[in-house]
Order: structure tokens, then C-alpha cells, then sequence
């Protein structure tokens, strides 16, 4: 069997507590994100002055690969700190290095952490755009160390559309090859993500050959297209699991690109959905196609095929490797849209992935199996492998 070459499509770093103090511009500097402790120690993410309730006291939580064991200390505000949930591999790129090497993985795409939990909290775009440029700055540096095996995805805010653009732009020639784009409308003002002042964004990505990818995020339970759910009572207490874990709201703004022409009115733009797992989008797509079916064809859409189709021509799934109904998700689909995801180092990551997802997609020829390890990531993204 020929060695495939093998990339992660979604890890991520754990920034150093310091990363926006250091690499955001001087004028901004009194308003970086950063952490604050107590005397005794407790822990505050600061976003613009203010506190991140939702994880007050907890950020150890934010790392935590291999600490199942300890979830309740680290869930207990005050027990575990941002550094106790930090393994070297997060945040030092020569740890990182070794972590793919004893996990067998060639390449990883990464995406930030702290940087998930900010945007909804935010509302100056000049400042949310100094933000991303500080995470763009910071990332491109520590994958510096390894550029072909380390590969930077740019952070960008949809605040303000030129803003966006010029740093898309920017992160572009310093050499990310995808954009990283939170789900939450807040993180673009309230504006639908099919709003026509993002076609030229949309436009602009496609031109800079740069995918975007949805990803899960992290807020005050009381905010994005979940509140009122998560205002029940019986639901608040797993708003957590609901809002980041299940990722719902990537599933949301993923049927929305499609449905509402996105999609269809940029051909040239690639999508990659993240960290919702990929069993789902076998039923799901067929409801799309059966609803459009029924009720859209021939009506006002623009869709002039269907979405499954849609999703076929522009996209990729990003499969969990324990999932237990991935080969069905590949006959579905074909093996040319799925990739995969360690997720490391967060607390729901496992190690030796690979031998877990090779398991669950059982004896796939091997051309198959090598565009999914590693073979559609590096088409997807362009990647010098």
C-alpha cells in the first residue's frame, strides 16, 4: 500500500496568553484580548475590558486533551487554569512536530481557540479587525517553523466587508491558504450570511483561492440563533453542549449558503464545514433536495440545481474520527468531499486518530482511503505536499 499522505483539516492552537497583547497594533493595545487573575489565582478572559462569562474561571477547559478524567475540576471555576489545560503541542510549534509525528500525520491545518470566543462580544469593526489581524500575525509566525507541515488559516471578521477583504488579502500573501469564519451572526453585525453587500467578499476570496470554513464558537449562552432555546430553563444548563459541541449553527449557516444562492451565485467560492461531524449531512442534504423538490423548483429560488449538487461542486465535510457511519457518508457523497479532524488539543480530542478513522471507514480501496487522509485537503486548499 502506497503511504498517503496524511493532513488534518481542522487542529488548533492554544494561544499564548500574551498573543494580542504582542502582536496587535500599539494603538489598540489598552483593549487586546489577554487574561486577568485574582490574587488567588482565579481567571478572566478580558474581551475590550470585559469579562467572557462563559468561561469565567474554567479556561482550562479550553485545552484539555487527555484530561477527561479530570472534567470536573477543570468545569469547577477556579480549580484548573488556562495553563493546566495546555499541552506543549498547542502552543510550542516544535511540540506540535512531535505530536504529528507520533500521531502519524504529515500536515494540520490550524484555526485558533481563544480566538472562537470573541466575536460575538465585540461590535467596533476597526477593533475586531485588529483582532484578526493580531490571531493572522501570531499564526503565521508559529507555523513559521515548519511551513509545509504547519499551515496557517486566517481569522477573518465580517464587520465590515473592505476590512475584511484587505486583510484576506494581507493573510493571503503572508501565506494562509483558507479562511476561518464564525457561524454567528453576531460576528457580522446581524447581517445575513446571504446578504449582497458579502458577494463581494465572497468574490474576493474566490479570487484569492482561499476556501472558507465554518467552525463551532463559544458564547454567553444568552446569545446567537440559539437563544431562545437555551432560554428554556431545561435547556440553559446544556447550552454549552448544544451551542459548541453539536455545532448547530455551523449545520445552520451551512443550509443557508446553500439554500438562500450563496453557493450559487459564487461557483468559484469553496466551503468547508467543521467540527459538526459528517453523519448528519447524508439525511440532511436528502431533506434539502426532497423539500426543493416539492416546494422551490421552478418557483423564486435561484438555485438551478439541486443542493445536493450545490454541496458536491463547492464543498467538503469534515468527518470526527470515532463517527461510526462515515463509509456511508463517502458512498453518499463520494471520496473526494470528505476529510477529517483531530480537533486536538481541545478536551473532546482523542490520540491516535488515524487508527480510529482508518477503523470506521473499514476497507475502502486504497485510492479512496488516500484522498480521505490526506488527498482532498491538499486539492481543497492548494497545499504543497
Amino acid at each position: 500500500m502506497t503511504k498517503p499522505v496524511v493532513v488534518d483539516a481542522d487542529g488548533h492552537v492554544l494561544e499564548p496568553e500574551d498573543t494580542w497583547i504582542k502582536f496587535i497594533e500599539p494603538r489598540y493595545r489598552d483593549r487586546a484580548i489577554r487574561i486577568e487573575r485574582e490574587p488567588d489565582g482565579y481567571e478572566h478572559l478580558v474581551i475590550d475590558g470585559k469579562y467572557h462569562k462563559a468561561v469565567d474561571g474554567i479556561l482550562g477547559i479550553l485545552g484539555g486533551v487527555g484530561m477527561q478524567d479530570d472534567l470536573e475540576n477543570l468545569l469547577t471555576p477556579g480549580k484548573r487554569s488556562y495553563q493546566d489545560g495546555c499541552m506543549p503541542g498547542g502552543y510550542d510549534p516544535a511540540a506540535r512536530i512531535k505530536v504529528l509525528d507520533e500521531e502519524q500525520i504529515d500536515i494540520v491545518l490550524l484555526y485558533p481557540t481563544i480566538g472562537i470566543h470573541w466575536e460575538a462580544h465585540v461590535t467596533d469593526p476597526e477593533l475586531a479587525d485588529a483582532y484578526t489581524r493580531a490571531y493572522n500575525r501570531y499564526i503565521v509566525d508559529f507555523c513559521s517553523h515548519d511551513r509545509k507541515r504547519l499551515v496557517p488559516v486566517a481569522h477573518i471578521n465580517l464587520l465590515d466587508v473592505d476590512l475584511a477583504i484587505a486583510e484576506a488579502t494581507r493573510a493571503r500573501n503572508e501565506g494562509c491558504v483558507g479562511i476561518y469564519l464564525s457561524p454567528d451572526p453576531a460576528s457580522r453585525g446581524g447581517m445575513s450570511i446571504a446578504s449582497p453587500e458579502l458577494g463581494r467578499f465572497y468574490d474576493a476570496v474566490s479570487d484569492l483561492d482561499m476556501p472558507i470554513g465554518f467552525h463551532v464558537v463559544a458564547r454567553e449562552l444568552d446569545q446567537g440563533p440559539l437563544r431562545n432555546y437555551l432560554a428554556d430553563g431545561a435547556a440553559a444548563t446544556s447550552g454549552g453542549l448544544v451551542s459548541t459541541f453539536l455545532g448547530l449553527e455551523v449545520m445552520i449557516v451551512f443550509t443557508q449558503m446553500v439554500t438562500a444562492g450563496v453557493l450559487a451565485r459564487h461557483p468559484g467560492l469553496r466551503m468547508a464545514v467543521l467540527e459538526t461531524g459528517s453523519n448528519w449531512l447524508i439525511a440532511w442534504l436528502d431533506r434539502m433536495d426532497h423539500k426543493f423538490e416539492k416546494v422551490v423548483v421552478n418557483r423564486t429560488s435561484e438555485l438551478r440545481m439541486l443542493p445536493s449538487e450545490y454541496c458536491a461542486r463547492q464543498c467538503v465535510i469534515s468527518a470526527d474520527p470515532d463517527e461510526t457511519m462515515t463509509r456511508s457518508v463517502v458512498e453518499r457523497l463520494g471520496d473526494d468531499k470528505v476529510v477529517w479532524a483531530s480537533d486536538y488539543p481541545h478536551i473532546d480530542a482523542e490520540l491516535d486518530v488515524l487508527n480510529t478513522l482508518k477503523r470506521q471507514l473499514g476497507d475502502l480501496p486504497e485510492a479512496s482511503l488516500n484522498r480521505i487522509l490526506g488527498g482532498n485537503c491538499i486539492r481543497f486548499y492548494g497545499l504543497d505536499a
